[in-house]
């Protein structure tokens, strides 16, 4: 596989932006293999429902603009449906830690959440905003329209708010000790 395929993929799994820099570690080379194998990508994306999308150093793929009233039409029909069982679980992780990274969501849920969370966030169920302990990463937190079509001021009036967030929180730390303990048998 060639560099500028391999940049894709990496684009196409995270589903976020993810900035040069990163994209130069994740594949070991320089900066400038990185500029000219987006440059190229760009290129092959010219004619097709694809494009790089740039915001400074980060890139990510999005729907060309020509595509928007397909993307649109799709995005109105995705509203109106049923949230699926991975979009509650996701969602109930958001409200009741009342913001998590995407790492945590996964870690919980077992399975990458990236479209789960893409998802709720084109329905405007979630936002997202850069993590302050990390600014590489963000943390989804539940929207205002969320709460506000749930009928409660803040994540504290959910229903058992208290004792869900303690278990989910155990749980996770249960899942972090078995991880660290698994790896750490197998050195």
């Amino acid at each position: 596989m060639n560099l500028e395929s391999k940049i894709e993929a990496i684009l196409f799994f995270k589903g976020e932006p993810i900035s040069r820099e990163k994209l130069a570690s994740i594949l070991k080379v320089s900066k400038e293999e990185i500029r000219d194998a987006l440059e190229s990508l760009r290129i092959n994306l010219e004619n097709r429902g694809i494009v790089l999308q740039e915001n400074g150093t980060e890139i990510m793929l999005g729907t060309h603009p020509e595509m928007s009233a397909i993307v649109e039409n799709l995005q109105k029909e995705e509203l109106n449906k049923e949230l699926s069982k991975a979009s509650l679980e996701t969602l109930s992780i958001i409200l009741y830690k009342n913001g998590a990274n995407r790492a945590e969501i996964d870690y919980i849920r077992g399975v990458n959440s990236s479209f789960t969370l893409r998802s709720l966030s084109v329905r405007g169920l979630i936002e997202k905003s850069i993590d302050e302990k990390d600014a590489r990463r963000y943390i989804y937190k539940p929207s205002f329209d969320l709460l506000s079509f749930m009928g409660v001021k803040s994540v504290e009036e959910l229903p058992e708010y208290n004792e869900t967030k303690s278990s989910i929180e155990i749980s996770a730390q249960n899942l972090m000790d078995l991880s660290s303990n698994e790896n750490g048998s197998s050195n």
